[in-house]
């Protein structure tokens, strides 16, 4: 009897052993689905521990899990508190365990550390394609398949405007959130086609010229700006011709302030996401800023050698955005807007205002109360 118990246990502490090498034992799989980075993932019966590759992607887990956001997330890099201040603060605010989250990293892919990640034994990973997280080459992939946790890669920077919804139903499946990413998506797309079906029947020389600086005057030389996609593909949708599109190589980069005043935009757009109380010079933007502020900033901006010069600023065709839509769910609200800027007797009808009210009301926990556009003039 003593030898049958003694091989019991030698085979149980095997078993265990055999976990801990590996870090994590296969879960059972409730589906199968395919990635933004085009990888099969299975996808786990039960999910309870998080890792979000950027702390960022709080944006689009919002919608889904709602009242129970920080529930489940145990670890994330740590830009969201240095990119969007004042929105981590407002979250913190609501959900004060979201200042106990786990940072697996700062800013940059490079300073993620896959031994932490793995110390906090997640049962799944969300990663972004593009942005400052681990990509799909890194180590911290590799390492956490090796330990069978599962990782899905979503996106909503590159094409945000087809990979938002891709994206969502993607969430919605590993979160086994799936009535929740519907309803998102049925607003989403409703608020969209109202624009890009109108859109669609401009004509191309009736599309105002528009340039996009992106974190305006932050940079010690202008112009870092959106190319094909990114904030890009907001001015396409809503109607607008970019002018840094056949610029860049890419969907983000930097065109010479020459090129800018050579181009003589029609419409002038500055981003940024600095705080009330933020130093330097940049445009005033998001959660916590008033109107007010916003719009000193947005003038301070527009003041400097080369842009103060262009037909759209001194013929009042200047307005400024939140950088973070750039990679936000939330980005249809940048589209309505530009819209309205772009062709405001086309799109008389149609209200940003009350469309952000909307998705702060039906869908997100915390109320962001803020300034997220603004005109140069009144």
């Amino acid at each position: 009897m003593k030898r049958i118990l003694d091989g019991w246990r030698a085979v149980a502490c095997g078993a265990v052993m055999a976990v801990g090498l590996a870090g994590h034992a296969p879960a059972a799989v409730a589906d199968t689905v395919t990635d933004l980075a085009g990888r099969k993932v299975d996808v786990p019966a039960s999910v309870h521990r998080i890792i979000l590759g950027e702390g960022r992607l709080i944006y689009a887990l919002a919608p889904l899990e709602k009242q129970h956001l920080f529930d489940r997330i145990v670890g994330w890099q740590g830009e969201f508190r240095g990119a969007d201040t004042q929105s981590y603060d407002q979250y913190v605010a609501t959900f004060p365990q979201a200042a106990g989250v786990a940072l697996i990293g700062k800013t940059t892919a490079d300073t993620v550390s896959p031994e932490r990640v793995l110390d906090l034994h997640p049962d799944l990973a969300i990663l972004t394609v593009s942005g400052h997280g681990p990509g799909k080459a890194s180590e911290l992939v590799g390492q956490l398949e090796s330990a069978h946790i599962p990782v899905i890669f979503v996106d909503f920077r590159a094409d945000p405007v087809n990979d938002t919804i891709r994206s969502m139903q993607i969430l919605g499946q590993v979160l086994h959130r799936e009535q929740e990413a519907t309803d998102y998506l049925a607003f989403y797309q409703s608020h969209l086609k109202r624009i890009t079906d109108r859109v669609a029947s401009v004509p191309e020389s009736q599309r105002p010229k528009v340039f996009i600086e992106m974190l305006a005057a932050m940079r010690e030389s202008c112009c870092h700006t959106a190319g094909k996609g990114n904030m890009g593909a907001f001015i396409a949708a809503a109607g607008g011709q970019n002018i840094a599109a056949p610029l860049l190589p890419g969907y983000i980069g930097d065109i010479d302030l020459e090129k800018v005043i050579a181009s003589d935009p029609d419409i002038y757009i500055a981003d940024g996401t600095k705080g009330p109380k933020a130093s330097g010079p940049g445009v005033r933007m998001g959660a916590e800023v008033t109107p007010d502020v916003a719009r000193a900033s947005l003038l301070k901006v527009m003041e400097r050698p080369g842009i103060s010069s262009l037909h759209a600023v001194t013929d009042g065709h200047a307005h400024g955005i939140w950088h973070s839509f750039y990679d936000s769910p939330y980005n249809i609200l940048a589209i309505e807007v530009m819209a309205k800027w772009f062709h405001p007797d086309l799109f008389t009808d149609i209200d940003p205002d009350a469309t952000q009210k909307e998705l702060y009301s039906r869908f997100l926990p915390v109320k962001q109360e803020g300034t997220f556009w603004i005109d140069a003039r009144p």
